[in-house]
């Protein structure tokens, strides 16, 4: 077993701004919550809207267009490594939140990267899954019950949630509610549900969120 974190860093990008170019590797997700922007990785450049993610462990650069952006920067480091933080101009950078992880190099992974939709008073039903991984608020409230506590998040606030600890989750009752998640997962999931309803009279229940996936990739540690 070998220490890794995993991080959250939201960086925000005034108007036509470049971020200093992101190390290699380190596995990341960069979502994009306000764009576009554009991405420059292995000699290719995209320009990526809202609601979109791109995954890689290589160098790259990102720059804002005229409207500037806002990311959410996922990354798996070794434990050992910086706090991921970018410093240039016109770039605003903040760790969020960094959780310890003790992952097997011999065991073939995933990084899921995907967004969560619930309707006005939707539910998660008691659950877990197959790995760890982060949570970003994205929009409306959602109240997390796990490991004997609760707590009520709003936009913009992240959570950890180990995966084998299992979870129930409320949102708004009043709007829409989504979020935005990366889990590190075993490699025989990727294009399965990593999902587990723990009570048995929740298996049948209709489930009401539903899911956009923007990144299924297996990584190496």
């Amino acid at each position: 077993m070998s220490d890794y974190v995993l991080r959250l860093v939201v960086d925000r990008l005034a108007p036509g701004a470049r971020m200093a170019p992101l190390p290699a590797g380190i596995n990341r997700a960069v979502y994009i919550a306000e764009g576009p922007a554009i991405l420059g990785a292995e000699g290719s450049v995209a320009c990526l809207a809202a609601n979109s993610a791109w995954h890689g462990r290589t160098e790259a650069t990102i720059r804002a267009s005229a409207a500037g952006a806002r990311l959410l920067r996922f990354e798996l480091a070794a434990g050992s490594g910086d706090d991921g933080l970018a410093s240039s101009e016109g770039v605003e950078s903040r760790l969020c939140l960094a959780t310890p992880l003790a992952l097997d190099a011999a065991q073939p992974s995933l990084m899921r990267c995907d967004r969560v939709d619930f309707p006005p008073g939707g539910v998660a039903y008691t659950h877990t899954h197959q790995g760890p991984g982060i949570r970003c608020l994205h929009a409306g409230r959602i109240r997390i019950e796990t490991a004997g506590s609760a707590h009520e998040y709003r936009p913009g606030e992240p959570w950890f949630e180990t995966g084998h600890d299992p979870v129930y989750a409320a949102t708004s009752e009043t709007e829409p509610s989504h979020f935005i998640r990366v889990m590190i997962l075993p490699r025989a999931l990727q294009g399965q549900s990593s999902i587990r309803y723990v009570k048995p009279e929740d298996q049948q229940k209709p489930k009401r969120q539903s899911y956009q996936i923007f990144i299924d990739a297996p990584i190496v540690l």
